[in-house]
């Protein structure tokens, strides 16, 4: 991994608790990447983290596009979000990067965070917008927010175009994979790890789709029913934080300790929750035949070479889980209006086709599907270069 442009590590002045801002790569001076809060976050995740957000970006360069991929970054702060000084602590830590959000870094929701808490607190620290570092690379500023904001106003079936972006990009990932393989979607069964705003959008495209999703974990435990979930009544019967009140269970639904969803019968697995969710420990346990990587760097990469010599097809985070990344720019550049059957459109067209291309060549060249994924982005980074000149 190639040293980041700028790696800061934060101490709250009031709680202690640190915080951290990686900055990997610069594209026309911006960089793009989220915001999380979680307990025990480090500047080592951030950092790998930084570097995946660089190639997600890259992989959606298209250079008959309005939206130019940006530069990768992240943000992390160490702390529960749910602890009563969380907020606090988000406002000081947006307020001490305020240089680096005005300047060159546009972040918005990740792991622990959601968008509207991300710019409330932005607007308490001072910020005009937590993308604002992306306004001077627009055509039309007023037009571009206007047309995002109109696309956050957005719901369908009771939930925000935004939380559905990513999980449709998911689904879409998992369909490719499937249909590369020639297996029906009727009778392929998945398994979800955390029903956020990802794992929840991915759970309701896939079974939309005609998959079956049999377990779903939370941070109370795991959700298994082997003919299928009612997913529909546990999105509705969600918290803010993604845990489902099991109050709504129907009586075949089990409830089984946390890590069960691992080691469900089910050929799919979505880890759309925690980094370092499958490690060489617990992946023994899993029986699937493709882990579709919805969250961040969910599984080590020893994990995945034991998983590998096992047959189990690891599809990367980079790929997997960019379409929320690339629909806000989409959106925000021009390339699609704030209108969700035109988004849902094309994230589809252009998941697909990125998977296609990614499984294409692993297969090509005798390669992971990671391996392969590094390999187009190592294409594209020199490309994207070369237009707009390296600022490392």
């Amino acid at each position: 991994m190639t040293t980041p442009l700028l790696s800061l590590t934060w101490t709250d002045h009031v709680t202690g608790r640190r915080g951290f801002l990686v900055v990997d790569r610069l594209v026309r001076g911006v960089a793009s990447g989220g915001l999380r809060m979680r307990p025990g976050c480090t500047l080592e995740e951030v950092t790998g983290l930084a570097r995946g957000m660089t190639m997600k970006e890259a992989l959606h360069y298209d250079p008959a596009a309005r939206y130019v991929p940006l530069g990768g970054a992240k943000g992390g702060i160490d702390c529960d979000p749910r602890d009563p000084e969380a907020y606090g602590l988000l406002v000081r830590y947006l307020r001490a990067m305020r240089p680096y959000v005005e300047s060159l870094w546009t972040t918005g929701e990740d792991l622990g965070l959601s968008q509207d808490l991300v710019d409330r607190a932005a607007a308490e620290a001072g910020l005009v917008s937590s993308i604002q570092a992306v306004y001077p690379l627009l055509d039309d500023a007023t037009a571009a927010r206007r047309r995002l904001a109109d696309a956050f106003a957005v719901e369908v079936d009771g939930i925000g175009l935004d939380e559905l972006a990513g999980g449709c990009g998911v689904a879409e990932s998992v369909l490719a994979a499937l249909d590369r393989a020639g297996v029906p979607y009727a009778g392929t069964r998945v398994a979800v790890q955390g029903l956020g705003t990802m794992g929840g959008a991915t759970a309701r495209f896939l079974t939309r789709a005609g998959l079956t999703v049999v377990a779903v974990a939370d941070i109370k435990g795991t959700i298994l029913n082997p003919a299928g979930l009612d997913v529909e009544a546990l999105l509705a019967a969600r918290d803010s934080y993604g845990t489902v009140d099991r109050s709504v269970l129907r009586p075949a639904d089990r409830e089984l300790p946390g890590e069960a969803w691992l080691s469900s019968d089910a050929e799919v697995l979505v880890p759309a929750a925690v980094s370092y969710a499958i490690d060489t420990g617990n992946q023994a346990r899993i029986r699937a035949r493709w882990i579709v990587e919805a969250a961040n760097m969910p599984v080590l990469p020893a994990a995945e070479v034991m998983l590998a010599a096992r047959g189990v097809t690891v599809l990367p985070d980079v790929v997997v889980n960019s379409g929320t990344n690339a629909w806000w720019w989409w959106t925000l550049f021009g390339d699609i209006g704030a209108d969700a059957d035109e988004a849902f459109a094309h994230i589809r067209r252009s998941m697909r086709a990125l998977v296609e291309q990614m499984l294409g060549r692993a297969e090509a060249d005798g390669t992971s599907p990671r391996a392969a994924a590094h390999a187009v982005v190592a294409d594209r980074l020199p490309v994207i270069a070369e237009r707009f000149g390296w600022y490392r």
